[in-house]
């Protein structure tokens, strides 16, 4: 099937492929080569292909690039489409959150499917104005963090992320690299060697947290809570609070003047528990590679074993948020 251009009917777009092929052509002989088209309804097409930008003048009309002509049609319908998608998000969260304040019962919503989860997770962030809170477990169960372009958008428009990712999704191929590509563009990533659930949480006002633990992921479809301003919810945001004050920072938030970005990197990785085979392989070095750079980093820190690179690490503040990450707010 051919494809629709979307702003021409099913007779514009013949007549105009008809005059492409024929380099140009008046009412008459476009009407010849169009079995079902009499001179007179020729020469109305043609002034309207002409009208939309598509043919230069007549008598004999020649054909105009179409990318030319319906671009910015496209372009503007585009931008429409978006705006109605966030419109319509924002509807539904006003909507899920004025019937909660009537029942009780809409303090958690059930979602059962992939499908549902993952549209559910891309509203949550096209609504979020100030932060979005995220475990991030191994094996994503709806949505793997290449998957996710909200989260870009969101950043541009000054959401603050925070992502905890366990060290085994570090080690997959291309997650990290993932990862780093986030932080880069502003989001603030650590990790710990295990989480306690998934969860993301939006503004501290929404939740989502799946209920069916993994090994029973095979028994059916993904089932997660959707649970809003309640105690529940308060309990779930100090719980990610207090997973963030132990995780190891990663990428940009754990730069110090003290260390090259590598390095910090690097020291990232090891603290995180991940092994040197691993490491050399995400940093595509060999592994005695990061055992010279690791000697490196205990001799600036002036200790002779691993375990002293780590306290003093540490001690130092290598891995540890800036000042000014400690105590910002969360934008208005």
């Amino acid at each position: 099937m051919e494809p629709d251009l979307g702003v021409l009917t099913a007779t514009e777009q013949h007549a105009y492929r008809l005059l492409v092929r024929l380099g140009g052509a008046g009412a008459g002989e476009l009407a010849a080569a169009h079995d079902a088209m009499t001179p007179g309804e020729a020469a109305a097409v043609l002034e309207v292909l002409r009208a939309k930008g598509l043919a230069g003048p007549g008598p004999v009309y020649h054909p105009l690039p179409p990318d030319v002509a319906l671009g910015d049609v496209l372009l503007s319908r585009q931008q429409s489409l978006e705006h109605a998608r966030q419109t319509v998000a924002e509807l539904s969260e006003d909507y899920r959150n004025h019937t909660r304040r009537r029942s009780s019962e809409h303090l958690v919503e059930i979602v059962v499917g992939a499908n549902v989860l993952r549209q559910r997770l891309r509203q949550m962030q096209d609504t979020a104005k100030e932060e979005i809170l995220w475990f991030c477990r191994a094996n994503p169960l709806a949505m793997a963090g290449p998957e996710n372009a909200e989260e870009n958008s969101a950043l541009g428009r000054g959401v603050r992320y925070r992502a905890i990712y366990e060290r085994e999704l570090l080690e997959r191929p291309g997650e990290l690299d993932s990862i780093l590509e986030s932080t880069a563009a502003g989001e603030e990533a650590r990790t710990l060697p295990a989480l306690p659930v998934r969860l993301a949480i939006a503004d501290r006002s929404l939740a989502i947290c799946p209920l069916v633990p993994d090994e029973s992921r095979g028994f059916g479809e993904p089932t997660a809570a959707l649970i809003r301003s309640s105690e529940l919810l308060d309990a779930l945001v100090a719980l990610f609070e207090s997973y963030w004050e132990r995780a190891t920072p990663l990428g940009h938030e754990a730069s110090r003047a003290e260390l090259q970005q590598s390095e910090v990197l690097l020291l990232s990785l090891f603290v995180s528990g991940m092994p040197d085979k691993s490491i050399a392989t995400h940093l595509g070095v060999s592994k005695r590679t990061v055992q010279r750079r690791l000697d490196r980093l205990m001799d600036l820190a002036g200790v002779d074993t691993r375990t002293g690179l780590a306290f003093q690490a540490a001690r130092r503040g290598w891995l540890a948020s800036a000042p000014a990450d400690l105590t910002r707010q969360p934008r208005p």
